[in-house]
């Protein structure tokens, strides 16, 4: 794709497409690619021989003889290179995507690498969410040497979507359910596509950032090893709680006259009920803590115990004070 014509008006662009389209023809054919390996591209364009093979042989036509008895003389087909491209690609419809490898098939994808991808999580509700390619397009062939000489698959770039949850979510451990869509390209150059369910079974207590992988499970092109599909556990914002490791922060906002003579709060937990702290008597100075115990997040390395809500206060002073109430303010402190 980067350096297709269409999309790239360099001088050196269409020489190095034509030239990356006749590796893909190579690679593609396993004929041509055992002359390859035997005798180079030399060999090849000369109908399977080196060019001292070329100087030293020729048939009583005064042409090449068969490279291996039965397969004929073996060239570049010289075909349109947009045709090559075409051939394995589906080309270059639909503004630039080459197939498509989907998440939830919800729509609102996104060009990229062998398809845009688009979709939502399953789980209860399902969200619309929008995927991108991550890494360079996938090229032609798909091989490689190895130490030994002999070739091996290249990986195509994993795949990695962002997997929101919330911390009701990360309290008891859920199951999210992901329906990916993902084209399987054969070697004469159709396709179809396939759709498969994958399950995330999220733990209790999994920290933002942990990676949860599935091997393969990208689009199957010949020749090359299916990318891995990674998603990535990011944390919801809440609308009462800040994490901290297992803990919970939570901001209880008092007045002052609360704050001075004491009070009973109410502190919302992620099971849904609220519990009751007795604060009578107590002064509440600003940033001063309080901790209600056992009712944060499950400790993943400490089996049956969770963390705490740790609870500060955010005291509201008056903007004025009447000269009468200043008086009484002083007198009851000093």
């Amino acid at each position: 794709l980067k350096y297709h014509p269409d999309k790239n008006k360099a001088p050196q662009a269409e020489e190095k497409f034509k030239e990356i389209s006749e590796a893909y023809e190579v690679l593609s054919d396993e004929k041509k690619r055992r002359i390859y390996d035997q005798v180079g591209e030399e060999g090849l364009k000369n109908g399977g021989m080196g060019a001292q093979q070329q100087h030293n042989f020729t048939s009583s036509s005064g042409m090449p003889p068969n490279f291996g008895g039965n397969g004929g003389n073996f060239y570049y087909s010289n075909a349109d290179p947009r045709e090559t491209f075409a051939k394995f690609f589906g080309g270059l419809g639909g503004g630039g995507k080459a197939g498509s490898f989907n998440f939830g098939g919800l729509g609102g994808g996104m060009g990229g690498g062998f398809g845009g991808l688009n979709g939502g999580f399953g789980g209860g509700d399902v969200e619309d969410m929008d995927v991108e390619y991550i890494g360079e397009k996938p090229g032609f062939g798909g091989f490689m040497p190895s130490n030994h000489g002999k070739q091996r698959k290249i990986q195509d770039p994993a795949i990695e979507k962002e997997l929101p949850v919330t911390l009701e979510n990360l309290l008891t451990g859920c199951e999210k359910k992901m329906k990916i869509t993902k084209k399987i390209y054969k070697e004469d150059g159709t396709s179809s596509t396939q759709e498969k369910i994958l399950k995330i079974n999220v733990k209790a207590g999994w920290k933002a950032g942990t990676k949860i992988t599935f091997a393969k499970e990208g689009d199957v092109i010949p020749g090359r090893t299916p990318a891995d599909v990674i998603f990535k556990i990011v944390e919801k914002p809440h609308p009462h709680f800040r994490r901290d490791g297992a803990n919970l922060k939570y901001t209880h906002t008092v007045d002052l006259k609360d704050a001075l003579c004491g009070t009973v709060i109410e502190v919302p937990t992620l099971q849904g009920n609220k519990v009751k702290i007795d604060c009578t008597r107590d002064v509440l100075k600003p940033n001063q803590t309080r901790r209600l115990q056992g009712y944060g997040l499950p400790m993943t390395k400490v089996a049956g115990r969770n963390g705490d809500i740790i609870i500060d206060f955010n005291v509201i002073f008056p903007d004025t004070l009447s000269e009468s109430s200043k008086a009484m303010v002083r007198n009851a402190l000093s």
